[in-house]
């Protein structure tokens, strides 16, 4: 069977950034994402501008919306992330021959030097103000972050997708469950306050400039635990990882409290990442650009890393969490 996205022609893609009142000037580069495509479109007499089509299937009209008006609550509020493009009408949601899509101003940008001091700082500045903004009101329409969705649902589709080894498929399986509901015991035990989150706040999702940095894709945004948006920044040996954190914590607090009883979630919440992401992959193995971005993906030697990595996150559950300076 065809991917839905084999149709999204180059030809498709220009016609629908005009379809929406610009006129491009034929020039267009595919940028780095495979969950959705995005490309850099040209413009005629303007700067380009960035176009997202959204995976057919993957959100619903509401969700993505909410999407937006988080991202646009943000920026009125003068933190730095990256909302969408509004027309006349103020809508910020497109379709065009089944394809749904968005537009962005383009901003640029280098990866985030998370070894500076000061920019963690800053980094965690941001984080609070945009936790205090996503305080203020709950999602309707995304995901809230759970064990289930995240770790469950996803082993459940390993599972039945037939893809893990039958030589490691047993010893995944058996190591993934202990861990889960190892997880599971945690997240009973340590009730969180759930607030709207970016969701997705890795290094690769914000860009520094020399004004600072801004957030960028919240593709991802839900519902879930403040420390979901930090620990991601987090790298290194236990005293790099407390010193790194201590850093962002320190930003954080001067817009938003900081419950430090959440730290013990840091190492569920990677467990998790681990087995949704493989999970993610698997998902995703139809669409064309998967194998070709990820050849490594689906061998022996992947699962049996996965294997070594899932009993290292087993033994570090059973440690003390970090520790803030």
């Amino acid at each position: 069977m065809s991917h839905p996205y084999e149709r999204l022609s180059p030809d498709l893609i220009l016609d629908a950034v005009e379809s929406v009142g610009f006129e491009v000037n034929g020039s267009l580069l595919p940028l780095n994402s495979y969950e959705n495509r995005v490309l850099q479109i040209g413009l005629e007499e303007h700067p380009p501008i960035i176009a997202k089509f959204y995976r057919p299937g993957r959100w619903s009209d509401a969700a993505i919306l909410e999407d937006h008006h988080f991202s646009l609550e943000l920026a009125e509020q003068e933190i730095p992330v990256v909302a969408p493009l509004l027309d006349n009408n103020r809508q910020s949601l497109f379709e065009y021959q089944d394809f749904r899509f968005a537009l962005y101003p383009r901003q640029g940008g280098r990866s985030p030097n998370l070894e500076n001091p000061d920019h963690l700082e800053w980094i965690g500045r941001l984080l609070g103000g945009i936790h205090a903004a996503g305080a203020s009101q709950p999602f309707k329409h995304r995901e809230t972050l759970s064990v289930d969705s995240l770790g469950w649902q996803s082993l459940a589709w390993l599972r039945e997708s037939g893809m893990l080894p039958p030589e490691i498929a047993s010893s995944y399986m058996a190591l993934c469950k202990d861990l889960l509901l190892q997880i599971d015991d945690v997240f009973t035990t340590h009730d969180s306050r759930q607030l709207r989150l970016h969701g997705d706040c890795h290094p690769g999702n914000i860009l520094w400039t020399d004004q600072g940095p801004h957030f960028v894709d919240m593709d991802d945004c839900r519902t879930g635990p403040a420390i979901q948006d930090l620990w991601m920044l987090l790298s290194g040996d236990r005293q790099e990882m407390t010193l790194q954190l201590s850093e962002l914590v320190e930003g954080y607090r001067l817009f938003h409290d900081f419950d430090t009883r959440e730290l013990v979630l840091i190492e569920p919440l990677r467990s998790l990442r681990l087995i949704h992401y493989s999970a993610w992959l698997a998902r995703r193995w139809d669409d064309p650009a998967f194998p070709k971005a990820f050849p490594w993906f689906n061998t022996n030697a992947y699962w049996q890393e996965q294997l070594g990595i899932l009993q290292q996150q087993q033994e570090l559950l059973n440690q003390p969490p970090l520790l803030l300076f």
